[in-house]
């Protein structure tokens, strides 16, 4: 029996193909990221990248898939070696800052890039290199009680202000959400090319299209 048999009987086997092919790479491995990832994989997505930089800290284990005893190091590596383990799913984990030097080294090959970095720089990066490929390109952003998943053309860089910010409020339950209708987006890029662009608010449960 396959390990995704749930989501066969749920999605269209040419969909299931899709998912299987669509080289992805998730830029973050963080609160978004890491579980963005996860989902995809236990989805059935099978061709992977995850990019990012930090360790685990003690902090992050309420929101993301990591474990005590995984405090200290490189997320994208641990994230990758966890889903091998339980999926036999084979990430390529990277664990580099990615700039826009590097951009173009660390981004190829990808036929869909998921954005989730927590840095302004990172996200410009993101954007402006796929703006400049054509490559489609997905930001999944949180803030306070609001999430939005945005495409490309319609997503504005936040600012810098609060970069350096570490200590702020965020609930384990909006990140799931917001990872939920992130992951709905992107399967049904893979299966239909659409491109659909949402708000996620927690304290009213809306989740509602962009307005443009």
């Amino acid at each position: 029996m396959s390990i995704f048999f749930h989501e066969q009987l749920y999605r269209t086997p040419a969909t299931m193909a899709q998912l299987k092919k669509l080289p992805v790479t998730v830029c973050g491995a963080g609160a978004l990221g890491a579980n963005v990832t996860e989902n995809l994989a236990r989805s059935g997505f099978e061709n992977l990248k995850v990019i990012e930089r930090d360790r685990i800290e003690e902090r992050n284990l309420s929101t993301q898939p990591y474990y005590r005893s995984d405090v200290g190091a490189f997320k994208a590596k641990i994230l990758a070696n966890n889903l091998y383990r339980a999926l036999g799913v084979k990430v390529d984990a990277q664990s580099k800052e990615l700039t826009a030097t590097n951009a173009a080294q660390l981004l190829a090959n990808s036929g869909l890039i998921v954005d989730t970095f927590d840095n302004s720089v990172g996200r410009q990066a993101v954007k402006d290199w796929c703006a400049s490929t054509s490559i489609p390109c997905l930001h999944v952003g949180l803030a306070a009680d609001y999430g939005e998943v945005i495409w490309n053309q319609h997503y504005r860089v936040p600012s810098p202000a609060n970069d350096d910010i570490c200590d702020y409020p965020l609930a384990r339950n909006l990140v799931m959400l917001t990872v939920a209708v992130a992951c709905e987006v992107i399967i049904n890029f893979a299966a239909a090319k659409q491109q659909q662009s949402f708000t996620v608010t927690l304290g009213d449960f809306a989740i509602k299209p962009l307005i443009l």
